[in-house]
């Protein structure tokens, strides 16, 4: 993984004259392409003024979980934590939602806008134990650079 460079396609993006759906959306599909063992990739935003999440743009098989309630699963986990969640083998988890059988683990990184946590960006792998501190660092980038246009 070659960190630097994609922060820069990250920060193109960003920067690029798109709608926020289209920035979020080509964020997932970049983060997937390049990363092999991002097998999912997708962002789940604060629900209004509900204590829940709701899934925005994202990349992989679609996932019945669209509505996630705070606390609940890793990612609802991280709404109410305000801090990163690295699950490295999800079966040792029992607060986890399964999205499907080939997940084996699974990153969770807030946004933050202002200091209020708006929402978060969700990585699936179909391996166990593939996350490090790059992509913890990789994702913090991505977080702050989506948090510029919300």
């Amino acid at each position: 993984m070659n960190l630097q460079e994609l922060k820069t396609t990250i920060n193109t993006i960003v920067d690029a004259a798109a709608s926020k759906e289209e920035k979020l959306q080509q964020i997932c599909d970049y983060l997937a392409s390049e990363v092999s063992y991002y097998d999912w990739v997708g962002f789940y935003f604060k629900n209004g003024d509900k204590k829940e999440l709701k899934l925005a743009q994202f990349n992989g098989e679609p996932t019945e979980h669209t509505i996630i309630p705070f606390g609940k699963g890793i990612c609802g986990q991280v709404a109410v934590s305000n801090e990163n969640f690295v699950v490295q083998d999800v079966s040792e988890q029992d607060n986890y939602i399964s999205c499907g059988w080939k997940v084996k683990s699974e990153i969770v990184i807030p946004i933050f806008v202002n200091g209020e946590n708006v929402g978060q960006i969700d990585i699936d792998s179909h391996s166990v134990s593939p996350f490090s501190q790059e992509d913890e660092h990789l994702l913090e980038h991505v977080c702050k650079k989506v948090a510029t246009f919300l």
